[in-house]
């Protein structure tokens, strides 16, 4: 009986601390272009608690100015320990999901299976984490404009929203929030997979030494491509979902009514004032954030899985 799969379980964590080390590091180096990101989403030119920014410079110099640091990093609690929880969970149940559909096979995957890992993996985890989202965006709307008692930090919301809005409010935005999980995710990581083949395929023919284990043909340059590539095809096809998912989660005005009903509401209040423009509010910084974000990710969590794997065989 062969020791593989024992091994596989035995180091299935390997997979988890990579995501979370990838997701922090993300985090902590692209937060202030998410905030800026989540103001032009929810700004449809009809709100007074927000002031109005004419590009993305202009909103960080105008945070900074009116906010200071603070301002710019309004959030980056939840925002840490959703991308980092987010990430661990997402490659712990990516690689468990490729685990089952590859027992039964001898060959690859196909890129229909790495479709299904990637979207059962980012269910499971949009089900996890929608009330972290949802309290850094309404911690990163929250400006001195602002009418409300402002919460303090984490917890604070947490126990206002609780107490105010109750426990259903946590999952405000959850139906698009699944759909960008899924779709997002399983894009990115299909494309992201299927581009990695398809260079491996390449330096192997170009190599001099056969059966050369993959991740000794790939180098950070090679992840750093591979992840931009990949985001800026999931950024484009589902960043609607992110507007409208942003949208939903604001916090209700003085009277306790939500500023939306639900998705269909979003929907329709944004194509009729904004068009399909409003669909991609604050797509510059997204992309000014997400793809370099992308890279810094896939580069930490491919070299932090290797050196796990390394520290392994030295055991």
């Amino acid at each position: 009986m062969s020791t593989e799969a024992p091994k596989r379980d035995q180091w299935q964590w390997e997979n988890a601390i990579a995501g979370a080390a990838a997701g922090f590091a993300t985090v902590a180096v692209m937060h202030p272009l998410d905030v800026v990101r989540t103001r032009f989403q929810v700004n449809d030119g009809r709100v007074s608690h927000l002031p109005g920014y004419k590009n993305t410079a202009h909103a960080i110099f105008t945070i900074t100015r009116s906010e200071g640091l603070r301002g710019l990093y309004a959030g980056f609690l939840p925002g840490v320990l959703g991308s980092t929880i987010s990430w661990g969970l997402y490659f712990f149940f990516y690689d468990k999901a490729k685990q089952r559909y590859a027992r039964s096979r001898e060959e690859k995957l196909s890129p229909g299976l790495h479709l299904a890992s990637a979207a059962e993996a980012g269910a499971l985890v949009c089900f996890c984490t929608n009330p972290v989202w949802l309290v850094k965006t309404r911690l990163q709307l929250q400006t001195p404009l602002h009418q409300t008692r402002p919460y303090s930090g984490l917890y604070d919301a947490l126990r206002t929203i609780m107490r105010e809005e109750g426990f259903s409010a946590l999952y405000r935005g959850i139906v698009p929030g699944l759909f960008l999980q899924v779709s997002h995710g399983a894009i990115q990581f299909t494309a992201y997979e299927e581009l990695r083949k398809t260079i491996v395929d390449l330096k192997s023919k170009g190599s001099e030494i056969q059966n050369q284990n993959p991740d000794q043909l790939l180098n950070s340059v090679d992840y750093a491509v591979l992840g931009a590539t990949s985001k800026v095809a999931a950024i484009l096809l589902t960043y609607p979902f992110q507007v409208i998912r942003s949208r939903l989660q604001q916090r209700p005005g003085g009277d306790g009514i939500p500023r939306y009903k639900d998705s269909w509401h979003v929907v329709k209040e944004t194509a009729r004032f904004e068009s399909v423009r409003g669909f991609y509010k604050g797509i510059t910084p997204n992309l000014l954030k997400n793809v370099p974000a992308s890279s810094i990710t896939f580069i930490v969590y491919e070299n932090v899985l290797k050196l796990l794997k390394l520290a392994r065989k030295n055991d």
